[in-house]
């Protein structure tokens, strides 16, 4: 969602420099995900879609993760983001100072974010740049209004509204902590003000650190006109210090993604239990049933039916679709076709228009043709199965030799029974069939019957020999007894006596 620019140019530092230790993790903090994307992800996101000049991401604690995590955002987004580097993190104030030598060079509004606030859309920033550029501030703060704002920097205005300071809740004083107006941590800038600003910062404070707040004090106390944007939806400015926070902020997202669908023409059962990604597609009249999550690259087309119980992946469902109960990953499932329940889809699988996948039916890297069916209890994997065919209950295909995994080919119209072992590589031709039980080892022609397997024998009395004592053999004495009895009692009824032998005579 790209944002038409119509005014002077611009440039978005994003802060991503900070150790967040509130969140007890070996990853650094804005690395953590919700809705399907890192808290970085979605910062950079939103900058990338103000279509800025440049965009630079300051990076400083674990920039070993941080670094690459950048570079890949920026391939996704296809799209330059500087790194620049806080070496020791000194303030927000001096980690501007470290984004701004990145771009030493630009002239124009520069916009500071942070890599924390996930759920900042590009329109409310949108919104604080065009407040900024009309109404021809040097610094425009971005602010919220809150019920209770403990631990948030106060908006402190003079009589006439302007706005002449930013106080730290450490250092606020009563009077200042009753305004419930606060800085939100995202700011526009006059560049060269910045600048100005930056260069007179102090220390001075029960921090110790350098404020990017105080360049707003600095820049009125030059005779600047300094300004502030209330953003209309206090939600969007959460911060993430902790996972409580993570936590709020993902419900936050999800109640949003799940809302969108909605009103886009699809029926979500229970909203609270259902979770949908920021990159996942939904079309209409889709039925989305409880305990269902979406995500990754997933794109579920008009009419489908998912769920309950359903988490799906990078998954493409078709038109007209059912899907139950089933764990599916990096595959596609055709239009009406059925899968579920209890199915277990592993990437690469492809379902064709009309096809099955059972219950308690795992599939992995199979190319299965328009109505063919795996009703249930079977593995398929390393398989390409033609039109039209169906695949026996408990069959196996068995592709590993315990170092290569072998492919196998079946044909259309193909019907195999129970208990089927396909031992790969092996190709099965069209119109086949195969008994239960059987071993497929060698290729069968098309329209052939395939059966393995000698006359089936019995060795009576094997377990009372071999395993004598057991409850096993008692009941098979107890079985063979009771029969006994009940052939001689046939053989007593059955000699009748004279009478009875001419009574009707």
């Amino acid at each position: 969602m790209n944002l038409v620019q119509t005014h002077p140019s611009s440039a978005v530092v994003v802060l991503a420099a900070g150790a967040g230790t509130r969140m007890k993790s070996a990853t650094q903090k804005t690395l953590h995900a919700i809705g399907g994307r890192s808290m970085l992800h979605h910062s950079l996101q939103a900058a990338a879609d103000l279509n800025p000049e440049h965009i630079v991401a300051v990076v400083g604690h674990q920039r070993d993760q941080v670094g690459p995590a950048v570079d890949a955002i920026a391939s996704d987004l296809q799209r330059e983001v500087v790194q620049a580097i806080q070496a020791e993190q000194n303030g927000t104030g001096h980690a501007v100072g470290c984004g701004l030598a990145a771009i030493e060079d630009f002239e124009g509004t520069v916009i500071v974010t942070n890599a924390d606030v996930p759920l900042l859309r590009a329109g409310t920033i949108d919104k604080l740049r065009t407040a900024h550029v009309d109404n021809g501030n040097a610094v425009t703060v971005l602010s919220i209004k809150l019920a209770d704002p403990t631990g948030y920097g106060r908006i402190v205005r003079n009589d006439a509204g302007e706005v002449t300071a930013i106080v730290e809740h450490k250092d606020a004083s009563d009077a200042q902590r009753d305004i419930d107006e606060v800085n939100s941590g995202v700011f526009a800038f006059d560049s060269q003000v910045l600048r100005d600003g930056l260069g007179k910062l102090d220390s001075n404070n029960s921090q110790g650190e350098l404020y990017i707040t105080d360049v707003v004090e600095i820049a009125r106390a030059a005779g600047h006109r300094v300004g502030a944007f209330v953003a209309e939806d206090a939600n969007e400015l959460q911060g993430v210090n902790d996972r409580v926070q993570l936590a709020a902020a993902g419900a936050e997202l999800n109640a949003r993604m799940v809302e969108q669908a909605m009103r886009n023409g699809a029926t979500i059962i229970d909203p609270a239990s259902t979770w949908i990604g920021v990159d996942v597609t939904i079309g209409r009249d889709v039925l989305i049933h409880p305990g269902t999550q979406l995500w990754g690259a997933t794109h579920i087309d008009d009419d489908a039916v998912i769920g309950p119980d359903t988490t799906l992946t990078d998954m493409k469902v078709g038109r007209g679709a059912k899907v139950i109960r089933t764990h599916g990953e990096r595959s596609v499932i055709g239009p009406d076709a059925n899968v579920g329940p209890f199915t277990f889809i592993r990437p690469g699988t492809d379902l064709g228009e009309g096809g099955k996948l059972g219950g308690f039916v795992e599939a992995k890297n199979a190319q299965i043709g328009r109505g063919s069916k795996v009703p249930h209890l079977t593995y398929i994997g390393d398989a390409t199965v033609g039109e039209e065919s169906n695949i026996g209950a408990s069959s196996v295909f068995v592709n590993y030799d315990g170092v290569n995994k072998h492919h196998t080919n079946i044909g259309s119209h193909v019907r195999t029974g129970s208990d089927t072992m396909f031992i790969a590589p092996v190709n099965v031709g069209d119109g086949a069939y195969s008994g239960a039980g059987t071993i497929i080892k060698d290729d069968v022609p098309p329209g052939a019957l395939a059966v393995s397997g000698g006359k089936q024998r019995n060795i009576e009395g094997w377990v009372q020999k071999k395993r004598p004592g057991t409850p096993a053999a008692d009941a098979a004495d107890a079985a063979q007894s009771s029969s006994a009895n009940e052939q001689a009692a046939g053989a007593d009824g059955a000699k009748p006596d004279d009478d009875s032998v001419n009574s009707d005579v």
